[in-house]
This record gives C-alpha cells, structure tokens and sequence, in this order.
C-alpha cells in the first residue's frame, strides 16, 4: 500500500492551496480529485480558459490560474479523475481510478470535498430543462454554453453572478425572481457593520446588481408559490409577486437556493456534526485548524462551513500548516507565527457571512415542500410521504429508509437529506440536532462489482488493510 504524510481528498481552492503549503514545508502530499483538471467547481477548467471566457466569468475566476500553475510545478502527486469512495480514521483512503481500485494509507488527511447547492424541492423541479445554477455555470465555463430563454430563480448572491455572467456572454436571462423578502434585508442591517470589514464583497455585490440593471434584467423579489409548469419539459415559471399571480415562459429554469457543506464523506467516517441554525444545515464540528473528532482527519474549506472560495484556499492553509506541527515539521512558536496571518486574513474573509445568511434566506416553501412536491428525486418520494411516515411513527431519516426508500439512491441522499431532517423535525416538534441526519456508509461514490472483486483479490500487499464497514 502507498503511504503519504498527508492525503487530501478534493482539488478546489482548500485541497489546493492546503497540498502547496504542506509540499514547501517539506510533507509528501497526495492530492485525489475526480475531475480531470484541477480547480474544483469555483475554478472548473481555468487552464484552458479564454481571454474571451475570463472576460464572461470574471476576475474571480481568473484567480485561481495562479494556484492552478504553482500546483503544476509543485512536487505534489495529483491523481486525477479519482473517485474516492472510503476513508477510514487510520487514513486509509480507498480510491478507484479508470475502473481500478487503489488504496494508500496517510498520516493524516484533509477532506476538501467542498459544498453542494442546497436542493430546491419545489413542485415541477424534477422535469427536464430544469437545473441548478451552478449547472448554469459549469456550463459556461467547461464547454462556453449559454441557455437561451432561461429564467433564474431563487435566493442568493450566485443568483446575481450567473445573471450578469450571462448578460456578457451575450444571452442575458429572462429575469431573475427571487425569494429573498425586504424584512429579510432589514433583518440583516444589523450584522452590516461587521460585513463592512469584507467590504469588497458588497462593493462586488453591488456592482453585479449595476450591471444587471444596466442591461435591463427584470427583477421580482419577495415572490412565492413558485412551480415549474410544462407537459414533458420545462414551459413556463409560475410564481406570486405582490398578490399577483406571474407566469414567465422559458426553456430552462435555473433553481439556487445557496450553497451547504458537502458532508458526505466526513458522515461516512462517524466524524461529530451540528446543526449550523443561520446556514440551515449540517456542519462538522472542528477546531480552529480544522482538526475534527477523529485524530487524523482534517477539513477545510467550504465542506467545513461556508465562506467561499478565498476563504476556502486561507483554511486549507491554515490546516496544512497544524498538520505539519503535527507531524514535526513545525514547532510550536513557527506554527503560530506562520499562521496568525491566515487566520487573521480567514476572519476577514467570513465576516460577509452573518450578513448574507440573514439577508438571503432559503424560502419556507423549500424547508417545508407542499404534500406533493418530490424531494427525492432517485426514489420520487414525496414530502407528504415522508410526513405520513411521521404518522406512523416514524422517528428520524435513517427509518425513512425502511418506510420508502429516501436515501438510497445513487446519491446517497446527497440531495435530499437537508429537507427530510427538516420535515421530520417540524413533524415531531424536534430540531434538526435532535432528528439527525442519514447515516452514510461507505462506499461513498458508485463502485463496481469488477473493481471490489479485484481490489479483494490484490495479493501483492497494495490493496491490503481494506475494511468495509
């Protein structure tokens, strides 16, 4: 079996900027993504990135081709195209890449999955032509696509982004409707102050809603009730603004709601999580380095908490730097020293934070679908099914699983379990701690019968110490 100091599972801004700090300081670093490139969603394809195309995404885009360059020329071993499917606490990480399975065991390693968009469960969500806004994104930025007659819907800052994204690509939105409320803005003054010491942010945010309105993109906020309508595909977006029912006619419907930790792995491995009430969802529970509850495993970036993607890359640091005091590369007075400016540069960068979770919520009606509306989409189970399992007694998700089958899709309830853990909470009069969340085992990621069969078989020593439960 390969043995490395540190294994990092993830290549965004974190898993990168946490493999370069480790390699300088002298640890043999092994860096796992699925992709074929490097850069994680925030930074999808920027090696091959156009002036043309840096011109569409932005400046924040372009910033991660200096990362991209300096991992390029690092020592770092990048495996691409790995689909991590286990980690245990001793730090074996079992991996399968072009349809063959491989495990390496490290002194410590660093989970920089990163978020996930936050499902957008509302009636219609599941026909064709409906997508996520990140989706928007990666197409524009892995293949220079852009949907034509689309409508952007929802809440959040990428709201903004894809839009204006879109206006210079050329193929502007039909509108943005979205679900934020004026209270939700007044509620969030107070934090307003402190978002100012990322003033850079609200002059980006600002500057993005100047350019929308520039180029004459309708706006609808407050807007509730909203469905997908259509036969077989997506026809039109419904939704209520000022009392009045609306109706805007559209190919595509891109659907956000905000982003969530990518929580996946770090469940699989039994690691200590909290309900995060102002972000609505789960988060693992860490310490100021991003040590978790087990000895070995470390998380960084947004799969810790949101913070986005300079955050990201300053907390991939900062925990590349303790794990190498942890594995004596660092003293202690080295280890504060070098980290005081990561840390004083991370509380700067989350300080937006507070304001942005106040000032765009998740709508009630995605908390809480209707009856009808499916949540899981690998099972099409409903939300009232799962209220009815409430009725019979069911107590928290992993017994859902039993009534009906949420959760056991190829996703692993990767997109569904925020809202069961929030049905079933309001059902029993229960928080979301308290209710819980799905219990993952592994394999995380899909695994072929041909590959276990011939990483059980593997008699040479690589494969050995693999344990599946």
């Amino acid at each position: 079996m390969q043995q490395a100091d540190l294994a990092i599972v993830g290549a965004g801004p974190a898993g990168i900027a946490a493999s370069l700090e480790a390699a300088s300081l002298g640890l043999s670093v092994v860096l796992l993504d699925e992709q074929p490139r490097a850069g994680g969603q925030i930074y999808r394809d920027i090696e091959r990135a156009t002036r043309q195309k840096i011109g569409v995404l932005g400046r924040d885009y372009a910033a991660g081709k200096g990362l991209i360059e300096a991992l390029t020329s690092s020592n770092v071993q990048h495996v691409h195209g790995a689909s991590v499917w286990q980690v245990d606490r001793e730090g074996v990480v079992s991996f399968s890449v072009a349809g063959k399975a491989h495990s390496l065991c490290a002194s410590r390693v660093l989970i920089a999955t990163g978020a996930i968009e936050r499902p957008v469960p509302i009636p219609g969500w599941t026909k064709p032509g409906v997508m996520m806004a990140g989706a928007g994104q990666i197409l524009l930025k892995q293949s220079g696509m852009v949907a034509k007659r689309a409508v952007i819907a929802g809440s959040g800052p990428l709201l903004y982004l894809l839009a204006a994204q879109m206006v210079r690509a050329g193929t502007p939105p039909l509108a943005l409707v979205e679900t934020q409320t004026r209270r939700d803005i007044l509620s969030a003054q107070r934090r307003f102050f402190g978002a100012l010491v990322g003033w850079r942010y609200v002059v980006k945010g600002l500057t993005l809603l100047s350019e929308l309105r520039r180029a004459g993109v309708k706006r609808y906020q407050a807007a509730t009730e909203l469905e997908i309508h259509g036969q077989d595909v997506v026809e039109r977006l419904h939704f209520t603004h000022r009392g009045q029912s609306q109706g805007i006619a559209c190919d595509t419907a891109f659907l956000h709601m905000g982003v969530v930790p990518n929580v996946q792995l770090s469940r699989a491995l039994g690691l200590d999580h909290e309900w995060n009430e102002a972000q609505h969802c789960f988060r693992p529970i860490l310490n100021e380095w991003g040590g978790s509850s087990a000895k070995r495993i470390y998380i960084a970036g947004d799969g810790a908490g949101i913070s986005g993607a300079k955050g990201a890359e300053i907390a991939g640091r900062v925990s590349a730097l303790k794990i190498a005091a942890d594995l004596g590369k660092l003293l202690g007075p080295d280890l504060l020293h070098r980290a005081k400016p990561f840390q004083n540069m991370l509380a700067r960068e989350r300080a937006i934070r507070p304001f942005l979770d106040i000032a765009y919520p998740p709508s009630g009606e995605v908390i809480a679908p209707s009856d009808e509306t499916v949540i899981c989409r690998c099972e099409e189970v409903t939300a009232g099914d799962i209220r009815r399992y409430a009725e019979m007694g069911c107590e928290g998700p992993n017994q859902t699983k039993a009534f009906g089958r949420p959760g056991m899709g190829p996703c692993q309830g990767s997109y569904c379990g925020l809202t069961v853990s929030s049905i079933l909470a309001a059902a029993h009069n229960r928080t979301e701690q308290e209710t819980g969340y799905y219990r993952i085992r592994p394999p995380v990621k899909p695994l072929t019968v041909g590959e276990l069969a011939e990483f059980q078989r593997a008699g040479d020593g690589e494969n050995e110490g693999l344990k599946l439960g």
